[in-house]
Order: C-alpha cells, then structure tokens, then sequence
C-alpha cells in the first residue's frame, strides 16, 4: 500500500460511500469519474481486498470495506480540520478576546497592561476576568504561575518575578531581626508550598556567597495573596514575590529581611491559550505584548 498515495484513496474511498456513488463523489471532488474508479481499484488491488459491492442500484461496504470505513472517514476529516485552520489564519478575528488571570497577578499586574494594550490595539476588544474561573463561559489566554500539562494547550513564558524576605516592623521588634541566613530558622517562617515536604530548603545567595536554609514553615501555601496577608497580618517572615511588597515597603507597614541576601525567583508566569488559537492574530498580539511588557512590571 503506497503510503504516498493512501490518503488520497482512503479520502476518496469515504466521499463514495459517504455519497452513495462514483459520479457523485467525483462531481464532490472536481475530478472525472474515472479517477475515482481508478483510486477505488488502486486502493483494492494495494490492500488485496474488495472494499466495495458494486450494483446497478447502490454500493455496499464489504467486511473489509467497513473496518477500512472509520479510518478513511477520519482521514477526510483531518482535511477539512486543515482547510478550515488555515481559513481561519487568513480571516480576520473578529470578538473580544476573552482573558483569565489569577486575581493577584491581575489586579497587580494585568490590570495596568490592559490600558496601553488597547491603546496600541484599539481593534482588539478584551473580555477580562480577575476570578480565575477558566471554565465560565470560556477563555482565549489565562495568566497562570504553571505551565499547563494538556497537550490542547499552549504556554510562553513571562517572566519570573523577584523574591524578597519581609516582616512587619512589629514582628521584627517581637522576635528579632535575622542578621545571617541560618537565623531564619529561629523564625516563624511563611513560604510557598515545598518541594519535599515538611521542610522548605530555601536558597539564598549574596555575591559568592552561597547560603542554604531548611525550615519548617508555620505556613505554607502556593497563593502568594495568602502569603502576602499572613505577612502583613505580622505572623512571620515571608518570602513573596517582590512586586506584592512595594506598597508594603514603601510605606513602611513591611520591611525587607536579609537585604543583602537574595532570594530565588517566585514561580514564573506564562501564558496559556488554546493551541487551535496559535493562529489567531488577536491572541498573537496579545501574548507578544505580555511577554514584551510584564518583565519590566515585575522588576521594575
């Protein structure tokens, strides 16, 4: 069976049967008759076998035919599944873009983007939702701190937020300010989840200085919101990402622990969008501009 012309038999196959008849399936596919027939006795003479029962009032599927069927069914469908991506890369999109994010991430981050987006791209409308909620009503991209395992979706790295240590000045003036990384275990610490649980082994470093520091959290979570407010509620020493603390230090409600230290970055952020939408252009643009602008949000 000729693997280069086997689709092509196998699509045809199913126009026939799918249409009842040589002529028309060959009317379907804009070819003579007598290219059908050839493809049909091609593909039987290949697989040694009679796929169809010819009489001078209809076609049946012999045995072979049938179990043959579902197969050159799916091939004519993957065909029309291309034709119809690549329509939908020449058709302009048309819609709102419906965006999702964590709530943290969008009010502190996707919130002051979406503004310039529309500025520079004022023929993409957005949809935007700040609870997180990816199956209500649906999504075109989510902003996530994971990647995503389902081969359906695709993913594109933002960026991974700075880390900082901090407390509240109350807790700090309660139990001490850590001068050294191994003073830390003295401490109520308030981490993201471990990667071995029960410890949190985090990793500090300071120049070429390398400082490694096994705690048991009194908490810990992967919502960096949780942590934020547990920290600022003065329960402890946290390690959040940077751009969570800037209102905190500024006004002095937080202050940074271990400054000369420096914390490895929080979990990184991507993009997510369905993989039949890498051709849209609205959802293109839109993870272009992300990936342009949220890297100096997170550091600057």
């Amino acid at each position: 069976m000729s693997q280069l012309w086997a689709p092509a038999q196998l699509a045809v196959l199913a126009k026939v049967v799918d249409l009842n008849g040589f002529s028309s399936a060959a009317r379907a596919l804009g070819v003579p008759k007598a290219a059908v027939s050839r493809a049909i006795a091609d593909l039987e003479q290949a697989l040694g076998v009679r796929l169809l029962e010819r009489t001078t009032r209809r076609l049946s599927l012999t045995a072979a035919g049938r179990l043959l069927y579902p197969h050159a069914r799916r091939v004519t469908e993957e065909c029309d599944a291309a034709r119809a991506a690549i329509a939908r890369l020449h058709a302009p999109a048309t819609g709102p873009l419906r965006i999702v994010s964590d709530p943290i991430y969008g009010r502190l981050l996707l919130t002051p983007l979406v503004p310039r987006f529309l500025e520079s791209f004022p023929d993409i409308p957005l949809e935007v939702a700040l609870d997180g909620a990816e199956a209500a009503g649906g999504w075109d991209v989510a902003i996530r701190a994971r990647a995503a395992d389902d081969p359906a979706i695709t993913h594109r790295l933002l960026g991974a937020p700075p880390a900082v240590l901090c407390a509240t000045p109350a807790y700090l003036e309660r139990r001490g300010t850590p001068m050294r990384p191994d003073e830390l275990r003295g401490h109520d610490l308030l981490t993201p989840e471990p990667a071995e649980p029960p410890e949190f082994r985090l990793l500090l470093s300071h120049g070429a200085q390398r400082a490694e520091v096994a705690v048991s959290p009194k908490l810990a979570v992967g919502d960096p919101a949780v942590l934020h407010a547990a920290t600022a509620a003065g329960l402890g020493i946290g390690l959040l990402p940077a751009f969570l603390c800037r209102q905190g230090l500024a006004t002095g409600r937080l202050k940074v622990v271990l400054p000369q230290w420096v914390a490895p970055p929080a979990a990184a952020l991507h993009a997510l969008y369905p993989a039949a939408l890498e051709a849209d252009t609205r959802v293109r643009r839109f993870v272009e501009f992300l990936a342009a602008s949220v890297v100096p949000a997170l550091v600057g």
